[in-house]
């Protein structure tokens, strides 16, 4: 086995990275493997549909509470938006972060050192249209030299998707595109489009079930159709090389803090404040306020 020096993450036999199963809550190999072949990977049935359903309501009131405030709810296309929120917003948060799977899969993949460093969803509302194929930030060095991962995007349905609902489309092995002509290192060209509709994949995730996907596999969200708003919560999690905290403002207050798993302190990357503030959101996402309209 290799190791690597960075994150003290092992590598059976070389191929991709995971740690020993003795550190782990549950064996991820199929899933880091996953992530590294196609870059998403999803378990199904995580939790109850009830948990769902509150996690539901609970983005609800805070897109709500954004939606009206400046810098609170940032343009993602046309009728679609994204609002980041404090942990404490999110009456599941400790079950979602401290949940075996997540636990395993961010150790497996990013090393026992991982940095939880965003919280937020994303609001696609009925009339959303064709986001441009895009990965979420250029891709870092250490993806573009070394083939590897340093950050991961958990993302949890508040809904049962349909096809009519604008369901999210990755073009699977695509992490690793590092083309000189990506705009903003994020937005390939469209003569490039008809290779990634020729990978596309549609997920159509069910209340209860998670996916963890790297944020450089180029993807998109599509036109909703419905009536419906398909909400998603995202959970951004770093390893130790990855910047992506540098864009999110994460607090929490010093009663929360005190009152959370040490285990969940650990690899909670926020300030610890006397009273939290609403976040404006620094993490403009440049091009995708055009979409396909």
């Amino acid at each position: 086995m290799a190791v690597h020096a960075s994150t003290g993450v092992v590598s059976p036999g070389g191929a991709f990275p995971g740690v020993v199963p003795a550190e782990l809550d549950i064996d991820v190999s199929g899933d880091v493997e996953n992530l590294y072949t196609d870059g998403i990977t999803a378990r199904k049935g995580a939790f109850t549909v009830e948990w769902a359903d509150r996690l539901r309501e609970d983005i609800e009131t805070a897109y709500e509470e954004a939606r009206d405030r400046p810098g609170g709810a940032v343009g993602r296309g046309p009728n679609r938006y994204y609002v980041e929120i404090h942990p404490e917003q999110l009456r599941g948060f400790v079950d979602l972060v401290d949940h075996p799977w997540v636990r395993s899969v961010a150790t497996a993949a990013l090393g026992p050192d991982y940095r939880i460093v965003e919280l937020g969803f994303d609001v696609p509302l009925e009339g959303a249209v064709n986001q441009p194929w895009h990965r979420d930030f250029p891709i870092p060095d250490e993806t573009r030299t070394e083939r590897r991962l340093t950050s991961l995007a958990f993302n949890v349905t508040g809904v049962d998707t349909k096809e009519d609902m604008g369901p999210f489309e990755i073009a699977p092995g695509t992490q690793w595109d590092d083309e000189p002509d990506f705009e903003h290192g994020m937005f390939p060209p469209r003569e490039h489009y008809a290779r990634y509709e020729g990978r596309a994949v549609r997920k159509y995730p069910q209340r209860g079930d998670i996916s963890a996907r790297t944020a450089l596999t180029i993807h998109r969200g599509t036109k909703n159709e419905s009536a419906t708003s398909r909400p998603v919560l995202i959970l951004g999690i770093d390893g130790p090389e990855a910047t992506n905290g540098d864009r999110h403002d994460t607090a929490v207050t010093r009663a929360y803090w005190e009152a959370l798993p040490e285990r969940v302190r650990r690899h909670l990357d926020c300030q610890v404040v006397d009273e939290l503030t609403p976040v404006t959101q620094k993490h403009t996402i440049e091009g995708l306020v055009m979409g396909d309209a």
